[in-house]
């Protein structure tokens, strides 16, 4: 391994003084198209980093795969522009278990990116990835695990955080979470579930609170994130007061209100359904020819409620197969509404 790629790039971790508000790294789901969507639907200095779908470094490093996966690094220069302008960093997540495999992936997302940081997934739960030793199964190799932030960290200046659980099992807060502080990251962000619980019960808060506590003790200078069953900003403020976490990242909550971070804000039918057409065309304008459009029907409902009418909508909507059957679709309700006014 050779001398770390210096990027010049601010270190966001120190630099943002106030609560942090991150929404989480999900596959099939974060994609520089959400992304745009997400940062569109945002109010200014309310929303700080947006993370990329995960990228195996398996993937990356095979000389057939690479191809398959680097899509998940693809930042339109739309997203990139409107992020610079809110001043919201972009971070590329990698999983994997091979540390010269991240080194390597690490060091073409410093030299060959736009993104701003690198998360190291060590906390996915998901059976066929486990499998593999990657992601929440490196809480039960921590040697392993600190040998793969070494060899990140290496591989560039880029600010490094970990994402990761209280526990694989069982919980393990204590020694797991002591073991990642004394590590050359910046940041952790911790998930209040354990791996065998997959997204299944509550996350449990008071774990992310002793994680906090540990934190103060042995590396003061590592901003901690809490993770976990947090659907707004107000309840994300509430749990930086309660638990000590010096901010919250979101995750399933953006699928509950995708104007998350715009508080207080209560979209209307007709800002719902040119949310929906903004997210369909700039779906079909990225991936038309690289991704099934299967894919975007997961977002529909997201859009599709707390409106009149909004159930068949969303029925119409789901056998849809592009963008301008959506379009139609959508201009047809419109003038159904208008004329039962």
């Amino acid at each position: 391994m050779n001398k770390a790629i210096k990027t010049g790039k601010e270190n966001y971790w120190s630099s943002i003084k106030e609560s942090i508000w991150a929404l989480a790294p999900m596959e099939d789901v974060t994609d520089t198209v959400f992304r745009e969507v997400v940062l569109r639907l945002s109010k200014p200095g309310h929303v700080h980093l947006l993370f990329s779908e995960f990228l195996s470094t398996d993937g990356f490093c095979h000389p057939v795969g690479k191809e398959k996966v680097l899509h998940r690094f693809h930042i339109n220069p739309e997203e990139q522009e409107l992020a610079r302008k809110m001043n919201v960093k972009l971070v590329a997540q990698i999983w994997g278990t091979d540390p010269e495999k991240f080194y390597q992936t690490a060091k073409y997302i410093a030299e060959e990116t736009e993104f701003d940081g690198i998360d190291i997934n060590m906390g996915c739960p998901m059976k066929n990835i486990i499998k593999k030793g990657a992601c929440s199964a490196l809480i039960n190799t921590p040697d392993l695990a600190r040998e793969i932030i070494t060899a990140t960290k290496e591989a560039s200046d880029l600010p490094l955080s970990v994402k990761t659980r209280v526990g694989f099992k069982s919980v393990v807060t204590e020694s797991w979470i002591s073991t990642l502080l004394q590590s050359e990251i910046d940041a952790l962000i911790v998930h209040g579930r354990i791996q065998k619980m997959m997204s299944e019960g509550e996350a449990n808060w008071n774990e992310i609170a002793k994680a906090v506590q540990l934190r103060n003790e042995i590396n003061p200078k590592i901003k901690l994130l809490g993770n976990g069953d947090v659907m707004s900003v107000a309840e994300s403020e509430q749990k930086v007061k309660e638990f000590g976490v010096d901010g919250v990242m979101v995750g399933r909550g953006i699928f509950h209100n995708p104007w998350i971070y715009h508080p207080g804000h209560e979209p209307d039918m007709e800002e719902r359904l040119k949310a929906l057409l903004l997210h369909a065309r700039l779906y079909s304008k990225t991936w038309t020819g690289e991704k099934n459009w299967s894919i975007l029907k997961r977002f529909f409902k997201i859009y599709t409620n707390s409106f009149k009418g909004a159930a068949h909508l969303r029925a119409q909507l789901m056998e849809t197969h592009g963008v301008d059957e959506v379009e139609s679709i959508v201009k047809a309700f419109k003038e159904d509404v208008k004329r039962r006014e």
